[in-house]
């Protein structure tokens, strides 16, 4: 395995990231555990995970993901070889039962205690923001739209303070925001220059793929130059560039196929998109998989790739992909894909 540090701290972690949103929804607990334990043998030790997992979310299985790597640490009694990190859910129509959701310290306490109990530990190594509370980054959403009458006061200040008690008490060891832009990710650290005993936001989670590189679109300038480093998620954009929705194949069990509003990746110029990218994997021996994910692995601004998968093949095929290192014409030929179909998936 290849490994990194989270930035501004002495966390090591792989370059690979064990995602985990889908057990307890399209995994069983058995086949989370057997996921875990293949990846930390092949030396993926970073898990990423959140209160909000498995997605789809609902009531009924609020939290479950948790509760199954929990469930998995007290057994194997491992907590010391693995970096877990975790996030709380913000303001959304669709996270209702789960509190008041959002940012107050109120919300943030109740949030990183309920985590900890499930994930069965005393600590999180890197706390994260789902995503803002400001009326901004919506998934699946282009762009920005400014409203007048939005709610939200500016409360980066107050969020980092209330992060910094949970620092020193030593129930996280670094913070990190997600589905951020460059404006918020550039006042939390404006916050921090202001008074440096505020905690730093050090990571930021957002989409990642050969059909979203939205990311390069300034977040790659703030990861460059303040070391804020990219934890690149949906790196095969929901599955549609392992190539397996092809040709319009629906293959069972798949998220496609099993959650068809999961499509921002499947459908217009993502087709075209995705056969192209396919064309230039066969012309070179590779996989259209692992292609896509060593590209993402690659890139410099990217601290750690975070892949997911419902089998235990698929999980092989995804780490293994960090031993791929593509070629200059390799890459030369991604680029014009990208110029014909600049980030068709939102």
């Amino acid at each position: 395995m290849k490994y990194t540090q989270i930035p501004h701290s002495d966390i090591k972690v792989s370059k690979i990231c064990l995602g985990t949103m889908t057990w307890g929804r399209q995994n069983t607990e058995q086949e989370a555990f057997d996921q875990m334990d293949y990846a930390l043998e092949r030396g993926v030790q970073f898990f990423d995970t959140a209160e909000l997992y498995p997605v789809p979310a609902a009531a009924e299985r609020y939290a479950h993901t948790e509760i199954i790597i929990g469930n998995w640490l007290a057994q194997r009694k491992n907590r010391d070889q693995v970096v877990l990190a975790s996030k709380i859910a913000g303001k959304a129509a669709f996270t209702a039962f789960i509190r008041e959701t959002g940012f107050s310290k109120e919300a943030l306490h109740t949030a990183l205690e309920g985590s900890l109990k499930r994930l069965q530990t005393d600590y999180l190594d890197l706390y994260q923001l789902h995503w803002p509370e400001r009326n901004t980054n919506f998934f699946g959403q282009r762009g920005y739209t400014h409203k007048k009458d939005e709610a939200w006061e500016d409360n980066f200040h107050e969020i980092l303070e209330t992060l910094k008690g949970f620092v020193q008490a030593g129930k996280i060891r670094q913070i990190g925001i997600s589905n951020e832009n460059p404006w918020g990710a550039m006042r939390y650290l404006e916050e921090h220059r202001k008074d440096p005993s505020l905690p730093r936001m050090v990571t930021c989670q957002n989409p990642y793929s050969l059909l979203n590189r939205l990311y390069e679109s300034g977040m790659a300038e703030v990861s460059m130059r303040e070391d804020m480093g990219l934890l690149a998620y949906s790196p095969l954009g929901f599955g549609v560039l392992s190539g397996k929705y092809l040709g319009g194949k629906k293959p069972a069990n798949a998220r496609v196929t099993l959650f068809p509003n999961y499509n921002r990746y499947s459908v217009g110029q993502n087709i075209p998109a995705t056969e192209a990218y396919a064309a230039i994997a066969n012309k070179h021996g590779l996989s259209l998989t692992e292609m896509a994910l060593s590209f993402v692995t690659s890139r410099p601004f990217v601290t750690s790739n975070i892949i997911g998968a419902t089998s235990l093949d698929q999980l092989k095929e995804n780490i293994d992909s960090v031993y791929t290192e593509l070629s200059a014409e390799v890459l030369e030929e991604i680029e014009g894909v990208h110029n014909t179909y600049p980030n068709p998936g939102p």
